[in-house]
């Protein structure tokens, strides 16, 4: 498939400048540029889905830039209903260098270019930004952008001066972008279509120049209706492990999550989410509709989705861990230490000498101590296999499990 073919298959398209997405596959410029704010130290999988679209551009032969917002992320990315809280420049710091890692993963490409907007608006004078980019727009053009709208109208709640010059800030990367690595093309979220189209304003008021945006459309939680990512409370993240935030899922609920998809969501997911080519994707569908039951389809996407952040190693280990885990023969007791260390590689994981409830609510297995200590009385908790009904203090290398499908292990 060329480019543009693939970016429609896989559900890469939303709104773009272009006037016809086969426009990408002849384009004399090869370059482009996405980025991502430091907002938390660890990605999410809808900011996967947009990494996933990277990675596509670049199997055919583009060259990324992919900034890392030190920047912007000063400010924060304004939201429909309210200012964002601002964080210390210190966690701006440790939240760049963490997801920096996490980009280039899944953007595998030799070219990358990683950049980070910090470099070129530290040193830049304020009134020199207003004079070069302040004096390119007008209080119409930016009071017409739809999240303004949404702040300062009937109902809004208001917006501060720094959150409404946030779509100048980001138009200025992609004019500083285009100047110093000649980019012209900018990946995005829907949800930042109105923020790109101010860098090409600035391209074409200041170099007289064009430049252009292409959207994937934001990923939608199909039992929900909500979007993916963390200002929805549901975010599945990339990192596996806590970098200090408390932002990780682990490897085997990462696993779990794509495993645990309905049918009607599979077919989507499996085109955004994975590597597989079209033609692999195609047959497995077509075996998943002849049996359902066996969920080939949901197994393709686990294994291919955690392949992609976590690796090929991990995605197998984790493939043998769920099937071992979930079969009926399995011996919880019959694991020696050595077993469940390794286990721990992949399953969320809890000091050894915390107590029971307490390990239960840290890692989600219940939503209250009050929930936790109800599973207790009803039995639903094993320690190694054995029935737990009361909080008790964990001291010896166990897995805890809570129901059929919810695992931990004590370390």
């Amino acid at each position: 498939m060329k480019l543009s073919e693939e970016l429609v298959y896989r559900g890469f398209k939303a709104e773009t400048t272009l006037e016809d997405p086969s426009e990408l596959d002849n384009r004399e410029s090869k370059k482009f540029y996405w980025g991502a704010d430091p907002s938390a130290d660890s990605l999410t999988i809808g900011n996967l889905a947009a990494l996933m679209m990277c990675a596509c551009f670049v199997r055919h032969g583009y060259e990324p830039v992919l900034l890392v917002g030190g920047a912007t992320g000063q400010i924060g990315d304004p939201k429909e209903n309210g200012e964002r809280e601002l964080k210390s420049l210190e966690e701006v710091e440790h939240n760049k260098q963490c997801i920096k890692a996490q980009i280039e993963k899944v953007v595998n490409a030799d070219n990358v270019v990683m950049v980070d907007n910090y470099d070129w608006f530290k040193d830049m004078k304020y009134l020199d930004f207003l004079r070069e980019v302040g004096k390119a727009f007008s209080m119409t053009q930016l009071l017409d952008r739809q999240f303004v709208q949404n702040r300062i109208g009937e109902g809004g709640s208001g917006i501060s001066y720094a959150e409404f010059s946030y779509t100048l800030i980001q138009g200025y990367d992609f004019l500083h972008l285009y100047r110093e690595y000649g980019v012209d093309l900018q990946l995005c979220g829907a949800d930042q279509y109105g923020n790109c189209t101010s860098g090409i304003h600035l391209i074409k008021r200041l170099e007289d120049a064009s430049a252009d945006v292409w959207s994937t459309p934001l990923i939608i939680d199909p039992v929900t209706g909500r979007k993916f990512g963390k200002s929805e409370g549901n975010a599945v993240w990339l990192a596996s492990s806590d970098n200090g935030g408390g932002n990780y899922t682990s490897i085997f609920d990462f696993y779990q999550f794509w495993l645990n998809q309905p049918d009607e969501a599979v077919e989507y997911l499996i085109k955004i989410y994975t590597l597989l080519e079209k033609e692999e994707i195609e047959k497995i569908l077509a075996k998943h509709k002849e049996a359902p039951e066996k969920r080939l389809a949901q197994r393709a996407l686990a294994q291919g989705a955690t392949e992609v952040v976590h690796g090929a190693k991990a995605a197998e280990a984790i493939e043998n861990l769920t099937a071992m885990l979930f079969d009926k023969a399995t011996n919880f007791a019959e694991f020696s230490e050595d077993e469940i260390l390794e286990f721990a590689k992949y399953l969320p994981v809890e000091k050894k000498g915390a107590q029971l409830v307490d390990a239960l609510v840290n890692h989600g297995l219940a939503e209250s101590k009050k929930k936790a200590r109800e599973f207790l009385a009803q039995g639903a908790i094993t320690i190694n296999g054995e029935k737990v009904r009361e909080d008790v203090a964990v001291n010896q290398t166990a897995i805890v499990k809570k129901g059929k499908n919810k695992f931990l292990v004590i370390k």
